[in-house]
């Protein structure tokens, strides 16, 4: 199924053959759906999200499980799942129906102090690594790697390299990435978000940090793999602030700066006009210290 076949009157049908006791309320698309799944708002205390492809159908199972765990034991909100949905009318993955959170993703909504959004970011990561992850599903294909060993990208990433020389600084880029991959996470394994991104980081109507969305590719192991906000949305004392709330060694944020600077470089192969990945990878490459 192509994900534009993913609309809103698919959604409602689902709703209505599975979850009847909602089947009259209105199904309306978001204004920030996101890539791995479809969102759609159901009335105005639910949402619906179905899985984009295959790739991403195994994380339904994984949120029904861990959310609600998790919650617990964090300061800001996060999805609550209320009811799991199964293929049918011509869907053929599972689906969530969530509570609505309230918000807008920080990547369009304006934030009224960086600096303060990356303190709260920096509290809420410190206390997800503090969550129980002792039974917690650990990093690997279930969610790109994320938590997991860098260098499982190590081929795809020189290989990036090669393809930009000319217009990355890869001299620089490789110094980077070899620090990267010089080191590993050396303590227990702990809760990663594994897509801290500004288009899940939700903002209230004062432009303060409210919720944090999408934990499809959470695992546990190392945290590196979710510094990589430091890079592609933070800059100068807000970075600061996120590296002062969020106690991490300097190897850590040393691998977490390889895993922006893969991100980046990968995006730009594909697409060399992305600006974000440009952006990204300069960022990466201006900052001097681990």
């Amino acid at each position: 199924m192509h994900r534009d076949d993913i609309d809103a009157d698919l959604a409602a049908r689902l709703v209505a053959a599975q979850l009847p006791q909602w089947a009259d309320l209105p199904v309306t698309p978001v204004p920030s759906s996101g890539w791995d799944n479809r969102t759609f708002r159901l009335g105005d205390e639910l949402s619906v999200r179905l899985p984009s492809a295959e790739a991403y159908a195994a994380h339904v199972a994984k949120e029904q499980r861990w959310l609600p765990r998790l919650a617990v034991g964090l300061p800001l909100p996060v999805p609550s799942p209320v009811a799991a949905g199964a293929p049918g009318e011509g869907y053929p993955w599972p689906w969530s129906v969530y509570r609505w959170l309230p918000g807008e993703a920080a990547e369009t909504a304006p934030v009224a102090d960086m600096t303060a959004f990356a303190r709260a970011l920096g509290g809420f990561l410190a206390a997800l690594g503090q969550v129980d992850a002792s039974d917690g599903p650990r990093a690997g294909v279930h969610n790109f790697h994320r938590g997991g060993d860098l260098r499982v990208y190590d081929a795809e990433t020189r290989a990036a390299l090669r393809a930009l020389d000319g217009r990355v600084d890869t001299s620089r880029a490789l110094d980077v990435w070899e620090s990267a991959l010089s080191s590993r996470w050396g303590a227990p394994p702990v809760w990663v978000h594994g897509d801290v991104s500004a288009a899940n980081l939700l903002v209230d109507d004062d432009g303060r940090l409210s919720a944090v969305i999408d934990f499809g590719s959470c695992g546990v192991g190392d945290p590196a793999s979710d510094t990589v906000v430091a890079w592609t949305f933070l800059e100068g004392p807000a970075r600061d602030a996120l590296r002062a709330t969020w106690p991490l060694d300097d190897d850590t944020w040393a691998r977490g700066r390889g895993w922006a600077l893969w991100k980046g470089l990968i995006t730009l192969v594909g697409d060399p006009a992305h600006a974000g990945a440009a952006r990204t990878v300069q960022r990466v490459l201006d900052e001097r210290r681990p």
